[in-house]
This record gives C-alpha cells, sequence and structure tokens, in this order.
C-alpha cells in the first residue's frame, strides 16, 4: 500500500498557519480541527511543523506563554516528509528512527497531504484483515 492509497481513503485536507502567528492561535486551530500536528505553509512553501508535543516541551515546560510566542520560535522546521508513491513500511521506517507521528505528503514540492502514525495504523489493519480473510477462503475451499 503507498501515501497516496492512504490519502485517497483519509481525505487530502491539510490545515496550515503562518509562522508569525502565535502559539496559542495554532493551538486554537489545532483545537478546533481535532488534529495533532499543523503544517507552517507560506507562500505553497512547507517552512516546518508544529506538534502538541512541541508545545508541551517547548511552552509549557519552559514556563512561556501560548498567547505571546510565536510558531517560528518553537516549529520543527527540519520537516521529514513522504512523496505519494511511497510504501507503507518506509513510512513506518521514517516515524520511527526520525521519532515523527505526522508526515507531510509532497509533490513536486508542494504539500498534497499529511499522515499520521494513526493513519498508517489503520491501513495495515486494513491490510492484515484482508490476508487473513484470504487465508481463511484459501483453507476452506
Amino acid at each position: 500500500m503507498t501515501v497516496n492509497q492512504i490519502l485517497s481513503t483519509k481525505g487530502k485536507e491539510v490545515y496550515s498557519i503562518l509562522s508569525t502567528n502565535t502559539v496559542y492561535e495554532a493551538l486554537t486551530v489545532m483545537s478546533e480541527k481535532n488534529i495533532g500536528a499543523i503544517l507552517i505553509i507560506e507562500d505553497t512553501v512547507l517552512k516546518g511543523v508544529l506538534s502538541e508535543r512541541d508545545y508541551a516541551r517547548k511552552i509549557v515546560l519552559k514556563a512561556k506563554s501560548s498567547k505571546k510566542a510565536f510558531v517560528y520560535e518553537i516549529m520543527e522546521t527540519d520537516v521529514v516528509t513522504v512523496s505519494p508513491s511511497d510504501n507503507l513500511e518506509y513510512c513506518m521506517e521514517l516515524m520511527s528512527t526520525k521519532r515523527v507521528r505526522h508526515l507531510p505528503v509532497l509533490e513536486n514540492n508542494i504539500v498534497i497531504g499529511i499522515i499520521s502514525i494513526s493513519d498508517v495504523v489503520k491501513a495495515i489493519i486494513e491490510l492484515q484483515k484482508d490476508t487473513i480473510q484470504h487465508l481463511n477462503s484459501y483453507i476452506t475451499q
């Protein structure tokens, strides 16, 4: 299964903000959209990603104010990305080795979607269900 197949199931909707937004504004969007990370895109260019983990470690634990801090102060700028043709195994390896939970999907350097660890796990479960069903029908024939 490829990233593109996951996106065709879950959709390609992407939420983004600007690096000059406050962290509080970013968290508000994340809460409204029920997402754990948001992309920072400026002039169609992916500049970074901000996750709940970034907020917890770089604002809360350092006793900073999310209403005064800007996204550019805490966002991750070294963003790990994938392409639509990448497979699940590659995504799992990236998420594990790079310790990330979200992978923006780029095509021709433009963000066309984002997948999360949850999306990858759901896809793997579906693949396993299909395999089990196939094996069951093979055995019972």
